[in-house]
């Protein structure tokens, strides 16, 4: 017989921690529908996610390196993907709702603009004055109104927990109804536990393409950064000596599980120590309860320090980054000048939201390589990756 939505919720109220989000207890969807047959409206929503048109643009956004630069480095996409899996895998110790925490983590980057954080930089710049952009609430904005997939509304109509927790750091006015009946300063545990995901994903992932691409190395990690010394040294107890590869990637991977451990184990803690015994008692909380351990908190500070003086804001990254996004400012200026240009859905939007939205808009929704060919057809460019040469030792990082 098959396992129908009911089902699903049953076993959610039997098997999830009285705090964590059950699918039966949503505050629903902006616009009415029947609920799914045979999955809950959480798995619903991921499904949704995924077969957007926004998700399958983010295999060609950048992540740390220009899409295109090598065939191991990861794209927006592959991080998006490995956030969702550490998401479900932190959300399942702490017998949270694993498809909410999912869903979340799939779509948190979907608002991301092509070139990275430089190109979120250049385009708030560019609408100083008309909004700003950025990119937690452009993923907010594409769901609920620039994917057009469903004949009887805009976006993707998903239920509001799931838009609750796509705000991150951004003000959370921005959630229409329904609202909650409460005076909500957090967001839930599971999309406290995607947000640290991201985080765990991106520091541990950037250390492997950062080597991947030589602009780092394992001798100047062993000295200069704890996290990798401390899991380094874990390694080489357990294991003795490996080969190189092997060597580094089993300290990535115990890196990872290192900070997972941490935050599970430190928000159990906390959890209990908050007497927290519903879903809106979390959201009644001032601070968040998945959190790292304060040791792990410093030790992450001092690598996000690290990260960002010898890859992020490395020359061999952040120059071709700069010159990428200066296309961007090329575009932007183009389009305001020849609208006819930009797409036919955002030029339906320009009466009610204004040219200047409607341009970022479509910037934003641009992968890598569109933007490129666009500025070469648009504004001259020869519509080539400029990424130049990368890596650490005068080569291109190595290819599949």
């Amino acid at each position: 017989m098959p396992c129908r939505r009911e089902e699903l919720e049953q076993r959610e109220r039997a098997w999830l921690a009285p705090y964590a989000q059950r699918s039966a207890d949503t505050r629903g969807r902006v616009h009415p529908e029947d609920p799914p047959e045979w999955r809950t409206h959480f798995q619903r929503d991921r499904d949704r996610v995924i077969h957007s048109r926004a998700f399958r643009r983010l295999e060609y956004k950048t992540q740390v390196f220009l899409n295109g630069t090598g065939d191991h480095l990861r794209t927006r996409l592959t991080h998006t993907m490995e956030v969702a899996g550490i998401a479900r895998n932190i959300a399942r110790a702490l017998r949270l709702n694993e498809d909410l925490a999912e869903t979340i983590a799939l779509a948190h980057d979907l608002g991301h603009s092509p070139f990275g954080h430089s190109g979120e930089e250049t385009l708030n710049r560019l609408m100083r004055g008309h909004g700003g952009f950025e990119h937690n609430r452009h993923s907010l904005r594409i769901v609920d109104e620039l994917e057009t997939k469903y004949p009887g509304f805009p976006g993707l109509n998903l239920s509001w927990e799931v838009r609750e927790g796509l705000m991150k750091h951004a003000a959370r006015d921005g959630l229409s109804m329904p609202p909650p009946e409460i005076p909500a300063r957090s967001p839930s545990l599971e999309a406290q536990v995607a947000n640290l995901a991201d985080e765990i994903t991106y520091y541990s992932h950037d250390l492997d393409d950062g080597l991947d691409s030589g602009l780092l190395s394992e001798a100047r990690l062993r000295e200069e950064v704890e996290v990798w010394r401390v899991a380094a040294g874990e390694v080489q107890r357990r294991h003795g000596k490996l080969p190189d590869e092997h060597r580094r990637l089993f300290v990535v991977r115990t890196i990872i599980d290192e900070q997972v451990r941490d935050v599970v184990c430190t928000a159990e803690q906390l959890i209990r120590a908050s007497g927290v015994g519903s879903a809106d008692d979390v959201r009644r909380l001032a601070r968040p309860l998945i959190r790292y351990s304060p040791a792990r908190r410093r030790m992450n500070l001092r690598l996000r320090r690290y990260l960002y003086r010898n890859l992020y804001y490395n020359p061999v990254v952040h120059g071709p980054n700069q010159r990428a996004v200066s296309m961007l400012g090329d575009l932007f200026r183009h389009l305001l000048r020849h609208p006819e240009e930009i797409g036919e859905g955002a030029r339906r939007r320009v009466a009610q939201e204004g040219l200047h939205r409607c341009v970022c808009d479509h910037l934003a929704g641009m992968t890598d390589r569109y933007a490129m060919q666009e500025h070469a057809r648009l504004c001259g460019g020869d519509g080539t990756n400029p990424e130049g040469n990368v890596g650490g030792r005068g080569r291109r990082p190595r290819a599949g």
